[in-house]
């Protein structure tokens, strides 16, 4: 048995999902050669997300957010400590008034430069850091308000970037929007064929 060596907060992953009943004790599952990181109960939710991820190539999601997302943010990134998904934040630190574009351009940058490959940005509407990273070549940016509209912005158009609204999503939207887009795969085919004619697009006009 090959155990992945991820904590899950206060959880591991098993990389075979067949290997146990879920939330069976690990502890009594394995030999002495293997190194046992948590004797706790494991997740099949937070396996399946972080397995997802992995194999979608997922290294690491940059966050960030102006004043009226910085609640927000920090409520994401408590999950995403408990749940064992990378990130990266980009400020800001407080709830003092700041500038959107600020921390839109860190984190669009941030993925223009590898750093990331996925984006999460808040503002209160969702909307500015929507328009702002948009300006990164091969950063797909869209503000979602659903499940639904979630799954479909990575499905259809492979949006690598999500953009949420501090005022109007509390965390648990937040939350539920997330992981439908981290879990939800690209269509490819037709819906590829317009992605390639929006980089043609990009290399066009993005000197």
């Amino acid at each position: 048995y090959e155990i992945h060596e991820r904590l899950v907060g206060s959880e591991m992953c098993i990389r075979d999902s067949n290997i146990l009943p879920w939330n069976a004790k690990i502890s009594k599952y394995f030999s002495k050669k293997y190194t046992i990181y948590h004797k706790m109960l494991y997740s099949k939710k937070s396996c399946d997300i972080v397995k997802k991820n992995k194999k979608g190539g997922l290294n690491m999601i940059a966050i960030g957010a102006d004043h009226g997302g910085y609640k927000l943010k920090e409520e994401i990134k408590e999950y995403f400590n408990k749940q064992g998904i990378e990130f990266k934040d980009f400020g800001t630190n407080s709830e003092e008034r700041t500038d959107y574009p600020i921390y839109a351009k860190k984190v669009a940058q941030a993925m223009v430069d590898k750093v990331a490959d996925k984006g999460i940005l808040i503002c209160r509407s969702g909307y500015g850091m929507t328009v702002v990273a948009n300006k990164f070549k091969g950063v797909r940016a869209a503000s979602v308000t659903s499940i639904e509209y979630a799954k479909s912005a990575k499905a259809d158009d492979d949006i690598n970037l999500l953009t949420l609204s501090g005022d109007n999503t509390d965390v648990k939207e937040a939350i539920d929007m997330i992981n439908a887009w981290l879990e939800t795969e690209f269509k490819g085919g037709r819906y590829k064929e317009r992605l390639d004619m929006l980089e043609k697009i990009e290399n066009e006009n993005m000197k």
